[in-house]
């Protein structure tokens, strides 16, 4: 590990490291445009110049193209490097517009921040700029390729990191463009990491498009609920509508960056007309009233049909502090099934694939970037999960080898297709991964019985020392889901519903079929969603949904991760549909804002129903995830 004096600051850093690295370890700041941590050097700008004083390089030196070395003596206040990123600056805003006050970059851009730092206050140079035309790249990222400085940023991301092929980089010199060779939708689905990886205004977010300043912004740590990796996102907010979503690192789960289904979900969460107010039987009234109506039929069904005719059922999607009630609302209400999977077959699939990671050792997805093998079984990466497709080309990158068991799917990488899992050389790999999904019963019972075959103990914590299991659930809390139902012997919804007993449901967050509600007599719902169960229900109470409210999933490796608060309920002051005009009485809630999170909800049932008052969602076993920081790396269950 070599050591170096940076601005009279001893510095340690790893093998391999740049010269700007060991300066940001010791929180010495060099201006930086082309170089990001998850792309790595490119030299590009020239703006990171530092003067070399001592050592096996002399005078100035681009940082991040420069491996630290063992006694090097380097400043960052020399003179002449000083001069030399001032001078940079300059160049790059020559042909700049000036436009900040109208660019939705303002605030949060780095181009802004190195220029003040570079000591620019007035702008010299008055000649003709040189402008572009801006392409149409589809309805979510708007193009602004005057703002663009040649960092080569989002190029280097969206080919050799993504592997996309739709957009690249064209001319040379002063014409440098980036875009399509035609207009067009860019068809990459992580497109949307251009709006944060580009240290200016080239690519802005639409949806948030001169809607809000950065200081005007309501965010906070949360978890994207899309699939069941987990990734880290801060959402953005303001005036109750939810105007964006970024990517929040985390090394971990989804490293710098997140896909496109995750980023543009801005629609359920704004809807007009999702749940606002609790309805009975059509009607709109208020939330004690709802939840008196509710215990009442509750008890009415008890007396028509007897104990055990009702039925209450969860989901994969339900956070985990109201996850955790549902079998204390199941013994208050003397119901006959406890349920958070609504079909047969997926609850099966769900908790054999839950069993073999409880078994063995899951992978995260950075195990999965730094695997030298990886197999895919039953699953479409892509599809179901698309930062394990993203993560797995990393790992192609580094050279290892993937291979699909089957076909018929797309990946973002080159990868060869085999019969069977043995045909795999994993006994040849330091690090392998099997990465299977839960759609069908292939992908886990083939790797059940493989592993059997090569290691008879793995149902007892025994896998070969260098493979790891990665299983696609369903859900953002399926892991969870699977955890409770086998913990408290809960059924499916279809196999309760089998014998006629059941003749009333209490929905949380569940979505459920059709054809499963016929000869069912009463249906409440707690739901923040217009679902057609809402629809179905005679009873309905709005829940709040993930990012208007603290709570904890647990992904698809059993990490436990922390989501807050981000805006209050309520319809959005402003955005699709006629102008919400503020009402003309005097109110502590805004409209629609009667929602409250699923747990409080179902708490409140518990004690309506003669059981003890719950202030704390979170007891017993998960008492431990009380005091999760929301901006850690989560825990994993396990562990606990």
């Amino acid at each position: 590990m070599p050591k170096l004096i940076i601005d009279d600051i001893a510095v340690e850093v790893a093998d391999g490291s740049t010269v700007l690295e060991a300066a940001q370890s010791v929180d010495i700041p060099i201006p930086h445009f082309c170089w990001h941590p998850a792309l790595g050097k490119a030299g590009a700008c020239r703006v990171c110049a530092v003067k070399m004083l001592e050592g096996p390089v002399k005078g100035i030196q681009m940082s991040c193209m420069l491996p630290a070395q063992e006694g090097m003596v380097v400043s960052t206040t020399d003179p002449e490097a000083v001069a030399m990123r001032r001078n940079v600056i300059e160049w790059l805003m020559i042909n700049h517009p000036h436009d900040c006050p109208v660019c939705d970059e303002g605030g949060e851009c780095q181009l802004q921040d190195f220029t003040i730092a570079g000591g620019h206050g007035i702008r010299r140079y008055t000649g003709k700029k040189r402008t572009h035309v801006n392409q149409y790249i589809g309805p979510d990222i708007e193009h602004e390729m005057n703002r663009c400085i040649q960092c080569y940023r989002c190029v280097r991301f969206y080919q050799e990191y993504a592997g996309g092929c739709d957009f690249g980089v064209m001319g040379s010199a002063g014409r440098v463009y980036y875009g399509r060779f035609q207009d067009g939708r860019l068809e990459s689905p992580f497109s949307g990491n251009l709006v944060d990886i580009c240290p200016t205004g080239v690519f802005t977010d639409k949806r948030a498009r001169f809607r809000a300043r950065y200081w005007d912004y309501d965010m906070a740590p949360s978890i994207c609920p899309h699939c069941s990796l987990g990734c880290n996102i801060t959402p953005v907010a303001r005036y109750r509508e939810l105007l964006k979503i970024v990517a929040r690192r985390n090394d971990p789960v989804n490293g710098w960056f997140i896909c496109d289904r995750g980023r543009f979900a801005n629609d359920e969460v704004n809807e007009r007309q999702r749940p606002r107010s609790p309805e009975v039987d059509g009607r709109e009234t208020t939330y004690d009233e709802a939840l008196e109506a509710l215990l009442l039929r509750v008890g009415e069904a008890e007396e028509l049909y007897g104990p055990g005719s009702m039925a209450i059922v969860g989901s994969s999607r339900l956070a985990l502090e109201a996850a955790a009630l549902l079998p204390q609302l199941a013994q208050s209400s003397a119901a006959g099934a406890l349920c958070y999977f609504t079909l047969q077959a997926e609850g099966d699939r769900t908790l054999a694939a839950y069993e073999l990671l409880s078994a063995g050792k899951s992978a995260s997805l950075n195990d999965v970037r730094e695997s030298d093998c990886i197999v895919i079984l039953d699953c479409d990466p892509l599809q179901d999960a698309p930062m394990m497709a993203l993560a797995l080309r990393q790992a192609w990158r580094s050279g290892a080898g993937v291979y699909l068991v089957g076909g018929g799917i797309e990946l973002p990488c080159e990868f060869t297709r085999v019969a069977t899992l043995d045909a795999v050389p994993l006994a040849e790999a330091k690090r392998s991964v099997i990465i299977y999904g839960t759609k069908g019963y292939n992908g886990v019972t083939t790797v059940a019985s493989w592993l059997t075959g090569i290691a008879p103990n793995f149902t007892k914590g025994g896998l070969p020392g260098n493979l790891k299991l990665a299983c696609l659930f369903p859900g953002p809390n399926s892991f969870a889901a699977a955890l409770l139902s086998r913990e408290h012997g809960a059924v499916s919804l279809e196999e309760a519903l089998a014998d006629g007993g059941i003749k009333g449901i209490i929905a949380v967050e569940a979505d459920i079929p059709e054809q499963l509600l016929e000869g069912v007599r009463f249906v409440a719902v707690l739901d923040w969603r217009k679902t057609a169960t809402v629809q179905a229900a005679q009873i309905v109470i709005p829940t709040t949904a993930w990012v208007e409210m603290d709570g904890t999933y647990i992904n698809n490796e059993g990490r436990s991760q922390r989501f807050k608060k981000v805006m209050n309920p309520g319809v959005p002051v402003k955005g699709e549909g006629p102008p919400l005009h503020p009402p003309h009485i005097h109110r502590s809630v805004a409209p629609g804002g009667e929602a409250r999170p699923a747990w409080q909800v179902v708490a409140g049932i518990i004690e309506g129903l003669g059981g003890e008052r719950i202030t704390e969602p979170l007891s017993g076993q998960w008492e431990y995830l009380r005091e999760l920081d929301a901006e850690s790396r989560g825990v994993m269950i396990n562990d606990l």
